[in-house]
């Protein structure tokens, strides 16, 4: 029997999560954008972009594992519930000092340190709360909450910072991230009692053991070593995205900064949610396959991406836009809309089917060192992408560079065609 999103949703913890999650993602990622056009209008450089980036990805490098220890002891809705709120005062704190690019870098870090407590106890938390029956759509659902979120965010940011100016934005974000503390509140957790809720000083102790047997369960079980290396991937690719943004938008599209979310983000958002509920609705079709069919659209979005003028400039385009009103006339805006439509719908075949195998083959126990492990993984993977792509938008545009990825994605695809990974 099939279940859809809306079975998962009916189960009233799942959707208090959910609600939760909306206005977590929407204040991270809103706040994340709002670093990113900051700190690129006050130095216009697309290193410093990057290094803002970098800000809020070292963390999970330093904290990922740790953290992930720490939660698979403690009570998972408390880490999200104090994350968050803690989080909402730091923005408030920002607000006075908006301007200072130190303490914007500082503030970045330590929401990101706060972040590497609510990833590892939010994901975990779904087969606490989900039947197991309703799992493959439960996370279809929550990836399309985080992506969706994530990429509606960046749709809201420019017109909300043009809107209500940089103080009023940081305390909206912090009013946000206060109604998710309000959700979270509202959220029944079944308790479980379990052998790790011990003190902080027995967790220090155990925790190199703890790690050593984590990496032994990702050694040992090949499903869910690819789920997290998959995991890290689709992330890594919206962060090296998100870093381009501002130097794609000015460069390439020859757009404002501010207005690149709608062209850019937008279809995107909208590739999420239909990506999302094509994979809830594959349920017969081996998860392998969605995954490695969204690496090939998302190497080949890619690929394209950098060219859209150059399509648009095509005869037969030329030919077409002849026999069309004006307003319909096919420009490098529409192809660039098409291709990140694309982009959003690939990036969901390769996140909901790697996020449910990795909750599958992973127990209670041992979930949140996990998912601590994929903040860490990601971290690392992202550290030197950046400060590279950074560089190389710099010095070789970034066009090139969005290719370097595109051929990198194609390679990866067609390595687990030969292969059969």
């Amino acid at each position: 029997m099939k279940y859809s999103i809306i079975d998962a949703l009916r189960v009233k913890p799942f959707a208090y999560l959910m609600s939760a999650e909306l206005f977590t993602q929407l204040g991270a990622n809103i706040f994340n954008f709002y670093l990113i056009l900051v700190v690129f209008s006050l130095t216009s450089s697309n290193i410093a972009v990057a290094g803002i980036v970098l800000s809020f990805t070292i963390p999970a490098i330093l904290f990922g594992v740790p953290a992930g220890v720490y939660v698979d002891r403690w009570e998972k809705k408390r880490v999200l519930f104090l994350s968050n709120f803690i989080r909402a005062f730091l923005l408030i704190f920002l607000a006075f000092f908006h301007q200072n690019l130190l303490i914007i870098f500082v503030i970045s870090f330590l929401i990101a340190v706060l972040t590497q407590f609510f990833i590892p106890a939010e994901s975990p938390i779904i087969p606490l709360i989900v039947p197991q029956k309703l799992l493959l759509s439960a996370n279809a659902l929550f990836g399309l909450g985080i992506y969706g979120s994530m990429l509606i965010a960046f749709i809201l940011s420019g017109p909300i910072i043009i809107l209500f100016g940089q103080v009023k934005t940081l305390l909206l974000l912090a009013c946000m991230f206060f109604a998710s503390c309000f959700f979270l509140w509202l959220m029944m957790v079944p308790t479980r009692t379990s052998k790790n809720h011990k003190g902080v000083g027995k967790v220090t102790k155990a925790m190199v053991e703890e790690i050593r047997d984590v990496v032994r369960l990702l050694s040992n079980t090949k499903e869910v070593h690819h789920s997290l290396f998959l995991l890290a991937l689709s992330q890594v690719l919206i962060l090296l995205i998100a870093s381009l943004a501002p130097g794609y938008a000015t460069s390439v599209l020859k757009v404002t900064v501010e207005s690149f979310p709608i062209l850019f983000i937008a279809p995107a958002a909208c590739g999420v949610f239909i990506g999302a509920i094509s994979v809830s609705l594959l349920q017969k079709v081996k998860r392998d396959k969605i995954i490695t069919i969204g690496l090939f659209l998302s190497g080949a979005a890619m690929l394209i991406l950098p060219y859209g003028s150059r399509i648009a400039a095509k005869d037969v385009i030329i030919t077409i836009n002849q026999y069309l009103p004006l307003f319909l006339n096919v420009t490098i805006h529409h192809i660039v809309t098409l291709l990140a439509f694309l982009l959003g719908f690939s990036n969901a075949f390769v996140f909901v089917p790697s996020n449910t195998i990795l909750q599958e083959k992973t127990s209670d126990e041992v979930r949140g060192k996990v998912y601590g492990v994929l903040n860490t993984i990601v971290g690392i993977f992202s550290l030197l992408p950046l400060i590279i792509a950074g560089w190389l938008s710099d010095v070789l545009g970034v066009a090139a560079v969005i290719v370097g990825i595109g051929i990198t994605l194609l390679g990866l695809g067609i390595f687990r065609v030969i292969f059969k990974v």
